[in-house]
């Protein structure tokens, strides 16, 4: 069954990918980007093969979202796979269902800090990023990282996609981005204990501190740098390759946001930041 690694973008998700790699998938807790591939994305077009052809048509792939899942769970074992997609139905098909999904691990960030990571990661600018970040019917296009090409995504809005993760789900542990900043050790022990009840993954504080090490943003934006890194998305505009890894710091709308889209953030989003306590 599926541990999901779930999250609207640019919140942590890739930062909990690369820990829980380090740790289940490393022998010694050392990280390396070549472990991602271990915690997969979903959905890829490599999941569909073999159900549907028509890979970029939401409705055509929404048919197979627990075929294909049924596909990878075949092996009767436990596998993370990180998505940004809403949980979520279309015409009558689940995004995922009971019988695949064994437990959920939703990465949640400020969204005023997401607002300026979004636009730098889709070369968009803040007020659009804003109109994306508040539209219930945003989605993702189809695109090819490292010939590998990522299907439509739905994501909703910020709200939408929190709220959609996190009500009615059984099996949940949220985790706020700013208390992996905080204390990345005890918000890593406590998504370890949440694992445990549902996996057993034997970890020594050796390999502990060894992830905790190789898996610093500073560390992995230098890998980036580098070279090392091969999930950035591509500038349709210039050709070139987007950062990933830009500042990862909390609270940096202090410095980004105009006091109008700041307002109107927390006036779109009252129910669910207050509910975060992020207002």
């Amino acid at each position: 069954m599926i541990i999901w690694l779930a999250s609207y973008p640019k919140s942590g998700n890739t930062w909990v990918r690369a820990m829980l790699s380090s740790l289940i998938y490393s022998k010694d807790g050392s990280f390396n980007f070549e472990l991602l591939k271990y915690i997969n994305r979903y959905p890829q077009k490599e999941h569909f093969e073999g159900l549907t052809d028509k890979v970029n048509d939401i409705n055509e792939i929404s048919k197979f979202w627990t075929i294909s899942q049924n596909k990878i769970n075949s092996n009767k074992k436990i596998k993370f796979l990180k998505t940004h997609h809403l949980r979520c139905g279309i015409n009558n098909y689940t995004f995922t269902n009971s019988k695949n999904t064994i437990g959920t691990i939703y990465i949640v960030r400020d969204p005023r800090d997401v607002i300026a990571s979004y636009a730098k990661h889709h070369s968009l600018t803040i007020e659009n990023a804003k109109l994306a970040m508040f539209n219930s019917q945003n989605y993702t296009f189809p695109q090819k990282v490292n010939e590998n090409e990522r299907l439509p995504t739905i994501l909703g809005s910020w709200a939408d996609h929190y709220n959609s993760w996190t009500k009615n789900n059984k099996n949940l542990l949220i985790v706020k981005y700013e208390n992996l900043i905080s204390d990345t050790r005890k918000e890593l022990l406590k998504i370890l204990d949440f694992i445990n009840i549902l996996v057993k993954i034997p970890i020594d504080e050796t390999k502990v501190d060894k992830c905790l090490n190789s898996t610093t943003f500073e560390n992995m934006k230098n890998m980036e740098e580098k070279g090392f890194f091969n999930e950035n998305t591509v500038d349709e505009k210039t050709g070139k390759k987007i950062v990933f890894f830009n500042t990862g710091k909390k609270n940096e709308w202090k410095k980004s946001l105009n006091s109008t889209i700041k307002e109107e953030i927390e006036k779109k989003f009252k129910k669910e930041m207050s509910e975060l306590k992020y207002i």
